[in-house]
């Protein structure tokens, strides 16, 4: 439905990538070709980067009535094996082999996943292949920044309504979107979908790097865009070293009329001065999940502007929020007991509407009344503004008191030496828990604690501060805390 629609704006450009173009309609004829490629295999797995391909696979198995499963192209081989092992028959397209699908006369293309090659742990081989009225589209693995992967299923009602509630049909025609983001983020899933409705040329970079970001822009007059934290926080970076003196140049993107940013926690001193860099650029704060077809809740242009120049602390405060539920979305946040929270009250986020989910390879995590357990921590404002502490597995217990890691890195990231940082908690004989920081920068450590003490508590001080080069992150910026929990406590039994 979505590419039919597209299609019908003819030969204009509809999508850019490494000096080739596709209107969609020509996506439209490619996607049929496609489809006759796929009809035989019980699921079509993208093991690539951003490629005119990558649209071309993904309506190609939607018409062949088939699961898409982009897969992360950056993962070892042993993890990738495991991945593939659960799709026992698939067929498996690979960069090299995404040239053959923008030429339908070039024979057969990809690999087949060995049949015997089933993991008994995982549903998912098996999550599409049955004709019912409610196909599965896509199959993404989640990132598994605190568990192992987990296969989430997205039927086509689902990302259809996401895109239905959210974009004007054919309203972009003087628009392009960059798209930087991965094919196996569902980000990068839903910027095509919702950009080619609403008749915007795509611009797709296969890799990112903040000078080629910020060059695309301009070249190509691009008016939408969309990155991680630290992807923005490269380009920020990029821009202050190319600034004449300690105040950096401004962007000089005059076409970006919206920049969107989620996917993990944005630092504050990153955000700022990104507003002062792209100071005609609108910031949009989108907060989703996988398992919610894309963003359920947005910072507004406006929000951001509000919370900069309101003298109202409440207003203000929102800067930090991912903004208000998007139309079809309701969020309930609920205490320990199940109980409904009131506003300002902080405890576990559920979300319900039409575009969630909440499905995985065998079964449906959502309750009786359709709510889906984000896992998050969080609270909403008098005004429906949510506000994300972690992670609930981030909680830390010490003591007896629950601790949010996000309000101590904060804190930390406002010191003028560092520049990220990871509040752990470790096993303690006496207290349960004990706070360890990791930061990438420099100072004293006891000063970097006082710093700490002195705006929050001693009880939300970290006993510890470790000083590292980087700190362990997917490619999409989501830190990884069991990585880093595991050095730590390996390296305290040394």
């Amino acid at each position: 439905m979505i590419l039919e629609m597209a299609a019908s704006a003819g030969d204009r450009q509809a999508l850019v990538a490494e000096g080739g173009s596709l209107s969609a309609a020509d996506l439209l004829d490619l996607a049929g070709a496609a489809a006759e490629r796929f009809r035989d295999y019980p699921a079509v797995l993208y093991l690539g980067a951003n490629h005119l391909g990558f649209p071309a696979a993904l309506f190609g198995a939607a018409q062949a009535g088939v699961p898409f499963v982009p897969l992360n192209y950056r993962l070892s081989e042993q993890q990738l094996d495991g991945l593939l092992s659960r799709h026992p028959g698939a067929l498996v397209l690979r960069q090299a082999d995404l040239g053959a699908l923008l030429a339908p006369g070039a024979g057969p293309v990809g690999s087949v996943v060995p049949a015997d090659a089933v993991n008994k742990a995982d549903d998912a081989a098996t999550a599409g292949s049955a004709a019912d009225d409610d196909p599965v589209a896509v199959i993404l693995y989640t990132s598994g920044t605190t568990a192992a992967p987990k296969a989430a299923l997205l039927r086509h009602r689902h990302l259809l309504s996401y895109v239905l509630n959210t974009v004007e049909f054919g309203s972009g025609e003087d628009e392009a979107a960059l798209v930087s983001v991965p094919p196996y983020h569902v980000a990068g899933v839903a910027n095509l979908l919702t950009n080619l409705y609403a008749g915007r040329r795509l611009v797709y970079l296969a890799a990112f790097d903040p000078a080629a970001w910020l060059e695309t822009v301009r070249r190509e007059g691009v008016t939408h865009a969309l990155l991680v934290p630290t992807m923005l926080a490269r380009v920020v970076a990029e821009l202050r070293a190319a600034g004449p003196g300690p105040d950096p140049v401004t962007a000089g993107t005059p076409t970006l009329r919206s920049l969107a940013y989620g996917g993990a926690r944005m630092p504050g001193p990153v955000l700022e001065d990104a507003l002062r860099l792209f100071p005609g650029t609108g910031f949009v704060n989108a907060y989703g999940l996988t398992e919610t077809a894309s963003s359920i809740a947005v910072l507004s242009p406006d929000d951001h502007q509000a919370a900069l120049t309101s003298a109202d602390p409440a207003v203000r405060q929102r800067l930090s929020s991912v903004g208000r539920a998007l139309p079809g979305v309701e969020f309930q946040i609920r205490a320990e007991d199940g109980a409904t929270a009131g506003p300002g009250e902080t405890g576990l986020i559920f979300v319900r509407g039409d575009q969630i989910s909440g499905e995985y390879g065998g079964y449906s995590a959502l309750d009786a009344d359709g709510w889906f357990a984000t896992r998050d921590r969080g609270w909403l404002d008098a005004e429906g503004y949510l506000f994300i502490e972690g992670r609930a597995d981030d909680t830390i217990i010490r003591g007896g008191e629950n601790i949010a890691p996000a309000e101590i890195e904060d804190v930390l990231l406002a010191h003028p030496g560092i520049t990220e940082a990871a509040v752990l908690g470790l096993p303690d004989a006496e207290w349960g828990q004990r706070l360890v920081a990791v930061v990438v920068g420099e100072g004293d450590p006891q000063e970097i604690r006082q710093w700490v003490k002195d705006r929050l508590r001693s009880s939300k001080t970290p006993e510890t501060i470790v000083f590292r080069p980087e700190l362990p992150k997917t490619e999409t910026g989501k830190l990884l805390r069991r990585v880093l929990t595991a050095e730590l406590e390996q390296a305290s039994r040394a």
